[in-house]
């Protein structure tokens, strides 16, 4: 899969992503990175990229013609289906499921903002969806660009040295996760639950959907609100209940 980056501060973008999982993506070529800067595709000596907003107000807003001109560039650039997605806190919200749906594509091209915004023309005319974080805002959206490359990557296959950790991720099938544990056994009186070290394959992977179960419920009810679950699961959950 390929990611192209329309940012004002690239090194911001290649030089995190070459770290961890996305890094070793990188270096495998699973994925590929490719940061623009639209300061690149401005026609003046001063290469603006911002002006005054008409009609008066903080801030500067970010210019039409070097934003389209670096979409242009690396759509010329990699000659395959894409999408133009910029990342805005008027966005939908990131979700897993966005993100497995995302992993899908060939090329996806994240815009990242800076000042007070973009002119609507390119959001309008250029970006195929607005996404965002969640319902704050932040300087730019470089970050968020590494988180959304970061979460598709690991979905992406030979990604991961096992690649049943991502099916069973936190929100992998809307659900929280369940507990983890580790050497040692007992931590300050604490012990790990027996069903664990049972060995018996079944009652744990039962224990663990009752323990993921009820951390939504504790943590994220509207998570369930939103799943059907099944007979066997409102069952675990009730008994997740009883004993809370």
């Amino acid at each position: 899969m390929r990611f192209d980056v329309i940012t004002l501060f690239p090194e911001m973008v290649s030089q995190a992503a070459l770290i961890g999982v996305t890094g070793k993506a990188i270096e495998n070529t699973i994925v590929s990175l490719n940061v623009w800067n639209p300061r690149d595709y401005t026609h003046d000596k001063h290469k603006t990229v911002d002006d005054r907003p008409f009609g008066g107000g903080q801030g500067m807003v970010m210019k039409y013609q070097p934003l389209h001109d670096a979409v242009a560039a690396a759509k010329f650039d990699a000659k395959a289906d894409c999408k133009v997605v910029y990342l805005s806190p008027q966005g939908k919200k990131i979700t897993q499921a966005l993100l497995q749906k995302a992993s899908e594509l060939s090329q996806l091209i994240l815009v990242a903002g800076r000042y007070e915004g973009l002119d609507e023309r390119f959001i309008q005319r250029d970006c195929d969806e607005e996404w965002s974080l969640g319902d704050y805002v932040i300087s730019g959206g470089e970050l968020a660009a590494l988180i959304v490359i970061d979460g598709i990557t690991r979905l992406l296959p030979n990604v991961l040295g096992n690649e049943q950790s991502a099916l069973q991720d936190s929100h992998s099938n809307g659900l929280l996760d369940y507990p983890q544990f580790t050497r040692p056994e007992i931590i300050n009186g604490e012990t790990v639950p027996d069903v664990l070290l049972s060995g018996n394959h079944a009652e744990i992977a039962r224990w663990r959907m009752k323990q993921a179960l009820g951390r939504t419920w504790q943590k994220r009810p509207d998570l369930l609100n939103e799943k059907t679950l099944s007979a066997e699961q409102e069952s675990l959950l009730a008994q997740f209940k009883e004993v809370d």
